[in-house]
């Protein structure tokens, strides 16, 4: 039964939110992604960034990034970015909510069991790991810690933490709750109630 509404919902709120959306989503970049089963497939996104951005600084982005655009700064902050893969989720690679695809180098990052078993659901416009780490590029910007030490060393392993709790708590409630979360976040970026409300969540320590 979670299975089927949760591709109901998939399908129902994608169709709405393309017709809604569809006047706006241009410029759109596809870039190859880790998904479901650890197949690649290529992800719809707004561009936000100059051209070559990955071959310039790689993945990882800090905040006040001078590859980022002007309008790509809003539309980041906002999530916009994320609209184009409402077609993600009509073609049935993407769900609203489940781990986020990476690119490979990313998804290298992760412990083997990890790799073997997040993306045994489909990958999500959002997830427990976007919402946790929804401060991730003021994270890097700030720390202390090198951006890439810290991004290797400390955010990737937690965040693998955290797709593991989804893998095993998945179910409508989780998903309905986390995209509530999603839009909580967006408007108080430092509260605690993700971990109010998944009482069990793995703790970040850094």
């Amino acid at each position: 039964m979670y299975l089927f509404l949760k591709r109901f919902f998939d399908i129902f709120f994608s169709l709405l939110l393309i017709g809604i959306c569809l006047p706006f989503m241009l410029p759109i970049l596809f870039l190859l992604r880790i998904g479901y089963q650890n197949q690649r497939f290529q992800i719809w996104k707004l561009v936000t960034m100059v051209r070559n951005s990955l071959e310039i600084g790689g993945e990882i982005t800090l905040r006040n990034d001078p590859r980022v655009t002007q309008l790509g700064h809003y539309l980041r902050l906002s999530k916009l970015n994320e609209f184009p893969q409402l077609i993600n989720i009509l073609k049935g690679e993407m769900s609203f909510v489940g781990p986020r695809p990476l690119l490979q180098e990313s998804f290298d990052l992760y412990a083997p069991q990890v790799q073997t078993h997040i993306y045994d659901s489909l990958p999500g416009i959002t997830g427990i790991g976007s919402i946790i780490f929804r401060d991730e590029e003021m994270l890097l910007t700030e720390s202390t810690i090198p951006a890439q030490e810290l991004y290797e060393q400390f955010i990737m392993p937690h965040k693998g933490d955290l797709e593991m709790w989804y893998q095993q708590k998945k179910s409508f409630f989780t998903d309905f709750m986390i995209l509530l979360l999603t839009v909580a976040v967006l408007f108080l970026p430092k509260t605690q109630i993700p971990y109010r409300i998944f009482t069990d969540l793995p703790k970040r320590n850094f």
